[in-house]
């Protein structure tokens, strides 16, 4: 069964498992049948691919689904955010969405972006309309939705330009893929025909919902001079009123065609079909059809599920050239007429009528290219789009080798070091800032692989850069600095003073120069005792590590012990305000750096033995750590889209520091418990580095020590900032002080790896 494709896609996943939304059978429309028959074809050509639908409904006329594991409320916004919720803990690899202005909610269905921003699995668009000329609000739609597709399937190549060239999309995630069609075996007409009680008669046939956009009327003008040359001839309409156009005006339009026919004589020329039918009966009606029909007005229709089934059945089409009439029928497969013509109908089936010959080579031609688009090639197709998009597991590479200090000390210079980057190349025009040269300076305390006098000339630099940050009039440090070395501010924000604070408290507690020692308490003294007092949660806890660290060295400071105690009490009082039974956190909103609130109570109790603290640490990091897993054990740490919404959070874009802090935080956790649930959850966002994460991204790089700025739906960030490389390299030495420890609870273990790591067994022994 899947020998083309595997022939012809060695790397094929053999399981993969996609949630598939869309409007769905028994619904009556063209995107209906269309996600049907995905789901259909995939289950018949590739069955390892599982395929969970989430079908669109109305609840004000709810259907009777089959197949379906959930219904979405089409214009309920909290209905997708459920829906969200649930399928990303179902832990589907790909999302794969069918996309129609008129099918979601809101405004031109803008319900649509407020749902995709919600879905951690990579995200599959198959775009079934791509307006030349949109209005503001649709143009902005479909490009939110660019932005968040890995993969986008059109299907014509009208559309792939245009997607291109007008919303921006990257042309190495679009890919056209013919809409599938039947194989049935060619020029059984006559036997149809009986079927239906029209032997003997030539059959034009148009079929799909009716409104003024089929352009029925220029086909009924023309019946006039066709029947007078051919009176055999028949035109069958088969399809019901659209939906839409029955609320609004019940069927004024279809009683207007009945209606023109009688006026111009070809009443008795026409077979009406006031129904919506099935797939198998719409293709029996098509077999009897000689010639197919679509006049439609519109040339914007990129696709038409109807025309393709035609044409794959070796139907000779008279259409007007709109986008997928003008790609499925070049090279004479089939005829285009100018728009809104009845003479050009009226010539080109009478012209085909009159030459049996050129009719039946028009038919071949047309079913020679059907061959192309038949189900298995569609599913093959399909098959290849959605595995495509499958994020790839990502390996953990040994802790005992350190990265590389290359990327930190590119991105540095005599001042300190730069904030951002373009790609891999230093970005001058933003600068520097406090919080990055904080963090350097703290790499440099812990780093291995550099000489001594190499660490003590960047720890300097560092240094000096946070001393020159003091600002002893206003008790503030200062944060951003411009490349020539003057300030932006005379104060940063409370979360930058907060950071240098604690880069202090960690330099006196673990530099390895005396002097540097010596100098990160002196400066600690004059800054802890100064400064304003600080009101953000972040600052707090940042500036609590800190005084932790100072009292892990020296026990009866004093002033770091007012503010671990103050601190504490502090964040205590946070939880009790915040927290709600299904919400065991400080405040309604998650922020950045998450972590380091539950990590700083922890390191408080530990200093102060206050185990209410610790206890409560522990509760509300478990908590956030549960938030950062997908139901597949991967890192998702809260996206920076999601910043500060009040009780909720989005999965993109995912940041180096998340990781960082959950890997610091469960260190911290483990050092107090020797709970393995702490250093799998490390090593889990460890991985989350190198391509263990929503997009199977690699961000970093162990050779040069670089890490890109993040992830993205589309997949990572190319940038590579001072904060991701100085995340990544924290991290590392996090976790290889985290297994150290560990390692000395089991030592004599046979599961301990030579080259110095825990191996899975080990892990398993410690629980």
């Amino acid at each position: 069964m899947h020998s083309f494709f595997e022939a012809t896609n060695p790397g094929f996943s053999r399981a993969a498992r996609v949630a598939l939304i869309g409007n769905f059978g028994p619904r009556k429309c063209g995107i209906a049948t269309f996600t049907t028959d995905v789901f259909d074809k995939l289950a018949e050509y590739h069955p390892e691919i599982a395929v969970d639908v989430y079908a669109l409904d109305d609840p004000a006329q709810p259907l009777s689904y089959t197949n379906v594991v959930d219904t979405i409320a089409w214009n309920d916004i909290a209905d997708y955010e459920r829906a969200a919720r649930k399928i990303n803990d179902s832990g589907v690899d790909v999302v794969w969405l069918q996309h129609e202005y008129g099918i979601f909610g809101g405004d031109d269905g803008e319900m649509v972006t407020h749902f995709v921003n919600r879905l951690a699995a990579p995200l599959v668009l198959t775009l079934h309309t791509v307006l030349t000329d949109p209005s503001e609000r649709q143009r902005a739609i479909l490009r939110h939705l660019v932005t968040r597709a890995s993969r986008i399937m059109v299907m014509s190549r009208t559309s792939c330009d245009l997607l291109e060239n007008a919303y921006g999309a990257p042309a190495d995630i679009l890919e056209v893929i013919d809409h599938g069609a039947p194989d049935r075996p060619f020029g059984r007409q006559e036997e149809f025909k009986a079927r239906l009680g029209l032997s003997g008669r030539k059959v034009l046939t148009t079929f799909g919902l009716l409104g003024p956009g089929k352009g029925l009327e220029h086909a009924i003008r023309a019946l006039p001079a066709i029947v007078e040359r051919h009176p055999e001839t028949v035109y069958r309409i088969v399809g019901a009123t659209h939906p839409n156009l029955v609320a609004q005006h019940g069927e004024a339009y279809r009683e207007g065609l009945i209606a023109l026919s009688r006026e111009l004589g070809v009443a008795d020329h026409i077979i009406w079909d006031n129904r919506f039918l099935d797939t198998p009966e719409l293709l029996d009606q098509l077999e009897a059809c000689d010639i197919y029909l679509t006049p439609y007005p519109g040339m914007q229709q990129s696709t038409s599920g109807t025309l393709s089934y035609a044409v794959a059945l070796g139907k000779a089409v008279v259409s007007t050239p709109y986008v997928h009439a003008r790609e499925l029928l070049a090279n004479d497969v089939g005829c285009l007429i100018e728009v809104n013509s009845s003479s050009a109908i009226a010539d080109a089936v009478i012209g085909l009528l009159d030459v049996p010959e050129d009719l039946e080579a028009m038919q071949r031609r047309a079913y020679m290219r059907g061959r192309e688009t038949i189900w298995p090639r569609f599913a093959d197709a399909s098959a290849r789009l959605v595995t495509g998009a499958v994020s790839a597991l990502g390996s953990e590479p040994r802790i005992s080798k350190a990265p590389s200090l290359l990327a930190v000390l590119a991105m540095s210079d005599g001042t300190g070091m730069l904030q951002h980057s373009v790609g891999v190349v230093p970005n001058r025009h933003h600068g520097y800032c406090l919080d990055d040269n904080a963090r350097a300076l703290m790499l440099m305390n812990v780093a291995t692989g550099i000489s001594p006098v190499e660490r003590t000339k960047w720890s300097l630099v560092y240094a000096a850069f946070i001393q020159f940050a003091w600002n002893p009039d206003l008790r503030r440090f200062r944060n951003f600095m411009r490349f020539d070395r003057t300030w932006c501010e005379d104060e940063g924000s409370e979360d930058s003073n907060g950071r240098g604070i604690w880069s202090l408290g960690q330099t006196f507690e673990l530099s390895q120069d005396e002097g540097l020692s010596r100098w990160a308490l002196h400066l600690y003294n004059e800054v802890i005792g100064s400064i304003a007092p600080l009101g953000s949660p972040r600052a707090i806890a940042f500036s609590m590590l800190g005084a932790c660290a100072v009292l892990r060295r020296n026990p009866s400071h004093a002033a770091a012990r007012s503010v671990v105690e103050n601190g504490g009490d502090f964040l205590m009082r946070l939880l009790g305000q915040g927290r709600r039974p299904d919400w065991a956190w400080f405040e309604a909103v998650l922020g950045y750096d998450n972590p380091r609130l539950p990590q700083a109570l922890i390191e408080a109790g530990a200093a102060l033995d206050r185990k209410d603290w610790t206890d409560a640490g522990l509760e509300t990091l478990r908590w956030i750590c549960a938030q950062q897993l997908s139901v597949k054990g991967q890192f998702r740490p809260i996206g920076s889209e999601s910043f500060y919404k009040e009780h909720s959070y989005l999965p993109f874009d995912q940041q180096p520091l998340e990781a960082q802090a959950a890997i610091e935080a469960a260190r911290s956790a483990w050092l107090v418990t020797k709970d393995a649930h702490w250093s799998d959850h490390a090593r889990a966002a460890w991985r989350w580095f190198f391509g263990d994460n929503d997009r199977g991204a690699i961000l970093a790089d162990l050779a040069t020590g670089r890490c890109l700025d993040g992830v993205t739906p589309r997949g990572a960030n190319a940038n590579t900032g001072a904060e991701s490389i100085l995340a990544f390299q924290l991290s590392h030495y996090a976790l290889k002080e985290l297994e150290e420890q560990e390692l000395k609870l089991a030592p004599l273990s046979p599961y301990v790896s030579r080259e110095g790591g825990l191996l899975e067994p080990a892990r398993e022994r410690l629980v």
